[in-house]
């Protein structure tokens, strides 16, 4: 009697092991990991006479750039209202191929050559992400890229983290939202970038005047230190 018993125990178990695998099978692959990518924007100001030459430069280097092993993104945006202003938006794989790439020769002639028409110091920032999504390229055309800087006291660092992150996740769903990524720099964790990009001027506009967005403006205010630095581009195209 033991042996008919212990054979439909077994094929009991072992078909709760076959759905099991099969369900396994079924379920969506993991999202990709963040963990070791580099996030670098850099702020490139050229004299206003010579912003027909920067934005070729930029270009060109831009190009360069995309073909480094190591490079997820590379993504040049000229300010709104001042179009002799520019940012260098880049994801590396870690930070073996950022380092790489801060030594090619495209690189090094790309800086020697802005150097001679800059009408400021080219200010690289390099961080790791905390509240990031897709890795895919932005749009060009009407899209509003907005790059803005958050500097919180040292004493309230994580009271900050916490914040941005919040309003990263709470933002990346909002009508309009092509990308909302939050970045923290590595050299000053009390720093942080958030790097935006919208559909259109309104879009923008709405998600200022979201409760979300002005509670964390609210919040950051008593730990902020320094004034929200707040820029809009465009994408070279």
């Amino acid at each position: 009697m033991r042996k008919p018993f212990l054979r439909v125990l077994f094929l009991g178990l072992a078909m709760t092991a076959i759905g099991a695998i099969t369900d396994a099978q079924a379920q969506p692959p993991a999202p990709a990991t963040i963990e070791g990518n580099i996030y670098s924007v850099t702020y490139v100001e050229v004299m206003p006479t010579a912003k027909a030459d920067a934005t070729a430069l930029l270009k060109r280097y831009r190009e360069a750039t995309r073909k480094e092993d190591g490079n997820l993104r590379s993504e040049t945006v000229s300010r709104m209202g001042q179009p002799h202003q520019f940012a260098i938006l880049e994801v590396w794989k870690d930070q073996q191929a950022f380092e790489a790439h801060r030594k090619s020769e495209h690189t090094t002639q790309f800086l020697d050559k802005i150097q001679a028409i800059r009408n400021a110091p080219t200010d690289e920032r390099v961080h790791i992400g905390i509240s990031v999504g897709p890795l895919q390229a932005g749009p060009a055309g009407a899209a509003v890229y907005v790059v803005t800087h958050v500097d919180v006291i040292p004493p309230r660092k994580d009271d900050g983290l916490a914040a941005v992150k919040q309003l990263g996740e709470e933002s990346r769903t909002d009508a309009g939202n092509v990308r909302f990524e939050v970045v923290q720099q590595t050299n000053r964790p009390n720093h942080f970038t958030v790097i935006e990009i919208w559909k259109d001027a309104k879009a923008v506009e709405t998600h200022s005047m979201a409760e979300p967005t002005r509670q964390f403006r609210d919040k950051l205010g008593p730990m902020s230190g320094a004034l929200y630095d707040e820029r809009m581009y465009n994408a070279v195209e």
